[in-house]
């Protein structure tokens, strides 16, 4: 087994292995066995499950099987007690070596010790093997292949249970030519695993798809493969119509970004053959018959098994492989027609940055998602970190390269993403965030400031001893003017009276680029803004969307930088953070974690003085025909799917 965490267990024993006493291991999170329900007591019919590799190390054990790992340390009589114990175990002879133990001696005490913890992780099987069930078919299998009854014990939380369901499960291949290499060796796999299998010629299916049918217990369910372009697929399981609509849709859009390559660089992308090839086809075929089995006998799905942290629990996974160079992996991903029920998934919002960067990987995924993924690319770093994404071409919209910064990288990824999605749902009228008081928090900052920019100058800025200490402010406000020698000058200004909200400005100027330049200095571009709670860390974000705008040359026109969004990801990117004691303001975590507690007030403050807070949902679209598969809500459906606040920003009546 690959890609599984380890747990360890610490084995406190004696070298003459007199004692035994095993402490408590984290949990693996392997699901259960039958052992869950009594502790994890051993029974005289266990077994090892099969498939589990075991290596003795100096003074414990490492198992490894396809249900977890589990290392076992602290003592060199640890591998002594399991030299003697593995066979019985592997043979299904326990029960004779225990009764062989004198009950209560140290060897038996030791010996049901380490059995409770292979039992604890799931390592051991309290029943007889899973045999293959006679089929209720006209012919079934005279001669049953014990590899079926050994990979479901490998398995299987319930192996009976599940043998059962498979013996019940009869199977179908559909393909337009049912002597394709596909069909065959879909065929070749279903009937491997133990199910009877029919092929049925199917002309209306596209020449390099197929599709697999399960029908036994419950409903039927589907996999299809095939390829788009040069890239193949095994979707998710799922009904047929599922199946149908989620291979339609990923052949168009992986033969679109194919034909786009090619457009692009014709030498990069090697020319598509006319069929799949052989060993292709067998990779193909074989993957969606696996995961069509573990659907029937209600296996965990093969995405689930290397734990890849690339997936998100609860997003169906497809499958893509290429065939030159050779290589297949699972992407989390949901299409265009959602007609199952467990398509129409909608997550919690992640509970930190780390969570939110994962699921903009996924939606950003380079031949699945439709967004954009903001990466760093061969951007400078310093002095200021920059990212930069190019939306994709749309109905209403035309490609568009956005590049942005922030106080660090992943900040930067994250603004620019939600500024991507706000682009291709239609700048004005959508705001997007990570989670609700994320996107609140962008919100109330683009409507104060547009309020507050169109406010008649009736008071005079702020004076800036009440900002010029800011750590933050000094070191942005050095880059921009002394490393990077551009002429500015910033003013605050106080939202309201009494009211703990502020905008900052900073402006290009031909005259002395220190702040407070007087009343002599006119207007000049604006280079950066920022509404915060407090003047000092007001002044001191658009001290850095100036150093941005300076340092990038694909971001918005002069004079128009893109909104403010300041603080508003903090509270995110500080869940779960501990903040060292020597971090304060002038450190970007501690600065962030100071940050993270005016954010509520702020927003408070923002909608207490500019009105009600934008709606979280856009006006109801009409109602599809009855007969019409379910659709999702287009872009903001698919990103509240993914957990993905999306506000709708019409100004509604104080």
């Amino acid at each position: 087994m690959t890609g599984e965490p380890t747990a360890h267990d610490t084995a406190n024993t004696d070298n003459t292995a007199n004692t035994a006493d095993i402490e408590d291991a984290e949990d693996t999170g392997a699901a259960g066995g039958d052992h869950a329900s009594d502790g994890g007591r051993p029974h005289p019919g266990d077994r090892l499950r099969p498939g589990t590799a075991v290596t003795p190390l100096r003074a414990g054990l490492h198992l490894r099987g396809r249900r977890g790992s589990l290392t076992l340390e602290g003592s060199t009589a640890v591998p002594v007690v399991w030299g003697l114990l593995e066979e019985p175990l592997r043979t299904g002879g326990l029960a004779g070596f225990r009764e062989g133990l004198e009950p209560g001696s140290a060897a038996r005490v030791a010996t049901d010790t380490l059995l409770g913890r292979l039992a604890d992780h799931d390592f051991l099987l309290p029943v007889p093997p899973a045999t293959p069930h006679p089929h209720p078919h006209p012919d079934p299998d005279p001669d049953p292949d014990p590899a079926v009854a050994r990979w479901i014990d490998a398995t299987a939380a319930h192996p009976d249970a599940a043998a059962a369901l498979l013996a019940t499960a009869r199977a179908e291949v559909l393909a337009c030519d049912p002597h394709s290499p596909p069909a065959t060796a879909a065929v070749r796999a279903l009937t491997a695993g133990g199910v009877p299998v029919t092929l049925t010629p199917d002309p209306g299916l596209p020449p390099d798809r197929i599709l697999l049918i399960v029908r036994g217990a419950g409903p039927d369910r589907a996999v299809a493969a095939g390829r788009g372009g040069a890239t193949g697929y095994v979707t998710a399981p799922g009904s047929t119509a599922q199946a149908h609509a989620d291979a339609a849709a990923l052949e168009a859009r992986l033969t679109r970004l194919t034909r786009t390559a090619r457009t692009v660089d014709p030498a990069a992308v090697p020319p598509r053959p006319r069929r799949i090839p052989g060993t292709f086809a067998a990779l193909l075929a074989g993957a969606a018959a696996h995961r069509l089995l573990c659907a029937a006998a209600r296996l965990p799905d093969p995405a689930t098994e290397a734990d890849d942290p690339r997936l998100l629990p609860g997003i169906p996974a497809v499958l893509l492989a290429d065939a030159r160079p050779a290589r297949a992996d699972h992407h989390s991903w949901l299409g265009p027609d959602r007609i199952d029920a467990d398509r129409h998934v909608r997550l919690a919002p992640p509970t930190g940055l780390a969570e939110a960067l994962r699921r903009i990987a996924a939606l950003g995924e380079h031949r699945l998602g439709p967004l954009p993924a903001p990466l760093p690319g061969d951007l400078p770093q310093l002095p200021v970190p920059l990212a930069t994404c190019t939306t994709p071409a749309g109905h209403a919209t035309t490609p568009r390269t956005l590049t942005g910064g922030g106080p660090r990288l992943d900040l930067a990824r994250l603004e620019l993403f939600c500024r991507a999605a706000e682009l291709l749902l239609g700048e004005s009228a959508f705001i997007v965030g990570a989670d609700p008081g994320h996107a609140r928090g962008r919100a109330l900052r683009r409507t104060a400031a547009r309020r507050l920019a169109a406010a008649p100058h009736d008071r005079a800025p702020l004076d800036s001893d009440h900002w010029s200490g800011h750590p933050q402010l000094r070191h942005w406000w050095t880059t921009l003017t002394g490393r990077l020698a551009v002429p500015a000058r910033l003013e605050v200004h106080r939202a309201a009276p009494h009211a703990h909200a502020y905008r900052a400005v900073v402006r290009r100027t031909p005259h002395e680029p220190g702040p407070g330049c007087g009343p002599g200095c006119g207007p000049g571009p604006l280079l950066g803004e920022a509404v915060e709670a407090t003047p000092g860390d007001a002044a001191a974000f658009a001290a850095l969307a100036a150093v941005t705008a300076v340092r990038t040359t694909a971001a918005a026109a002069p004079g128009a930088p893109p909104p403010p969004s300041g603080g508003a990801a903090a509270p995110l990117a500080t869940a779960g953070v501990p903040t060292a004691a020597w971090e304060d303001p002038g450190w970007t975590g501690g600065w962030l974690a100071d940050l993270a507690g005016h954010e509520e007030a702020l927003q408070d403050t923002l909608h207490r003085l500019y009105g009600a807070t934008p709606t979280t949902a856009p006006p109801a679209p009409p109602a599809p025909p009855a007969a019409a598969p379910a659709r999702d809500s287009g872009l903001a459906g698919l990103l509240r799917s993914f957990g993905f606040t999306v506000l709708h920003t019409a100004e509604e009546a104080r």
